[in-house]
């Protein structure tokens, strides 16, 4: 009988009481576990993406990425709370491990969120089958942007691509 894939805990979320957006992935891969850091892969393109869209240097200290983040009204978090997975792959999460985080808690903590933005498909998803179904009316209400994945095994689109895709972020607020 095979082994099981050790079973994963994401990060905390990142949000001060006035956010009004929440970026959204599915679950740190194993370059962010091992730094304790969101989208700590030298390859991401996120905080890139980021940065450009809200004026700060991605190669700043962790710490204050988060801070520049956090001054402009955007959260991080992920879908997952914990799973089993191997390696960094979203398709590896064992589907019968899902933990989704407590997003009913989080936005009513949050009540400011305006947008939440999904950092490529399988957030998407994974909120849609287990976080959506367990959230009320209002919640249900946030709008909800899927973008491009800016992981590096999404490499269909290029930075530039990337970066004006998540431009809608921004959009209107």
């Amino acid at each position: 009988m095979p082994s099981r894939a050790e079973r994963l805990q994401a990060f905390p979320p990142v949000a001060v009481a006035g956010a009004r957006v929440l970026i959204l992935g599915s679950m740190p891969g194993e370059a962010s576990l091992t730094a304790q850091q969101y989208y700590a892969h030298p390859r991401n393109a996120f905080w890139p993406i980021v940065a450009t869209l809200f004026g700060f240097d991605p190669a700043a200290p962790y710490a204050d990425r988060l801070q520049h983040l956090q001054a402009a009204g955007v959260a991080l978090w992920d879908v997952l709370a914990a799973c089993r997975r191997v390696g960094s792959l979203d398709s590896a999460i064992e589907g019968d491990s899902i933990e989704p985080n407590d997003f009913s808690g989080f936005l009513a903590a949050h009540p400011g969120i305006q947008r939440i933005a999904f950092n490529g498909t399988a957030a998407e998803t994974l909120f849609r089958r287990h976080v959506l179904p367990r959230l009320d009316a209002r919640a249900c209400a946030i709008e909800r942007i899927r973008q491009p994945s800016t992981s590096p095994a999404h490499a269909s689109r290029d930075l530039a691509a990337k970066l004006e895709a998540w431009r809608a972020l921004v959009d209107g607020l």
